[in-house]
Order: C-alpha cells, then sequence, then structure tokens
C-alpha cells in the first residue's frame, strides 16, 4: 500500500489544537467532512463508536483512528500533527500527538486492513516518527510519511 495515495497535500496538518480525544475526534470528524463531502458528525460518531470498542492509541505518543462508511468510495488518510500531547487513552498510556484518520468504505474490508497495516508499519518506525515530529511544515511531514522505507 503506498501512502501518497492515501493523503494528499492538503490531508496533512501540523500545529493542531485539541483540548482532549473527543475534541480531536470532532475536529478529525471536521477536516474529513470538508474533504470527502459527508456529514463531520457522522464521521465523528463513527470513530466515536470505534473507539468505544477500544482506543487506537497504538503507542509512543501515535494514534490511528479508523472507520468503515457509507458513502465513502475509496480509501482516504488524514494526518494531523497536535501542538501539544493529548491523553487517548493508548495502549501505553504515554499521551499522542501523531494521529493518522483512516476512512474505508463499508463493504471494503481488505483494503480496510491492508491500508492500516501499512500505516501502523511506517508510524511505528522510531526514526519515521522522530523525523514528523522534527518536520517543519505539513509538506515536510508529507514527504517523511510517503517516503519509499
Amino acid at each position: 500500500m503506498n501512502l501518497a495515495e492515501l493523503i494528499g497535500p492538503d490531508r496533512v496538518a501540523v500545529r493542531v489544537r485539541a483540548a482532549d480525544k473527543m475534541a480531536l475526534i470532532g475536529e478529525l470528524g471536521r477536516r474529513a467532512g470538508q474533504a470527502l463531502g459527508l456529514a463531520p458528525a457522522a464521521i465523528a460518531a463513527s470513530l466515536a463508536a470505534r473507539e468505544a470498542l477500544g482506543s487506537t492509541g497504538v503507542g509512543n505518543g501515535i494514534a490511528v483512528p479508523h472507520a468503515r462508511l457509507d458513502g465513502l468510495t475509496s480509501l482516504a488518510g488524514f494526518f494531523l500533527r497536535l501542538d501539544r500531547a493529548i491523553d487517548f487513552d493508548a495502549i501505553d498510556d504515554k499521551p499522542v500527538d501523531l494521529v493518522f484518520l483512516l476512512l474505508s468504505p463499508a463493504d471494503g474490508p481488505g483494503a480496510h486492513l491492508s491500508a492500516l497495516a501499512a500505516v501502523s508499519r511506517r508510524l511505528r518506525t522510531p526514526d519515521v516518527a522522530a523525523a514528523i515530529r522534527a518536520a517543519p511544515d505539513a509538506a515536510a511531514v508529507r514527504g517523511v510519511l510517503t517516503a519509499a522505507g
């Protein structure tokens, strides 16, 4: 899975502020809804329902919230680097500052799992996470995310 296919230049943001996990989920819904032409509240509700099953905070300051959505025709990714790390109920109890949102069509479980695995592998590489945190702007963050590695 090529992450450049998932995440266009307009879908990466740095210095994003969120007071807490639910505020972040609302912000993810807003950004994705605007970009995809879907209802932000429906996206946020799907993400919140997924989080209720178990946190998508995978550790080391990284979260990969994800959901399958009716009305979506292809995979879509968004990446946020938070201005300040927040509690996300991550598996290691560390606050989260790197967030990759993955949205998938409701009827594509295979593609969803493949994309989720690719995103997780890339972000959980310590050098990649450090480079993302050090990147000066959104374009540089996208470059790190999408570089062959």
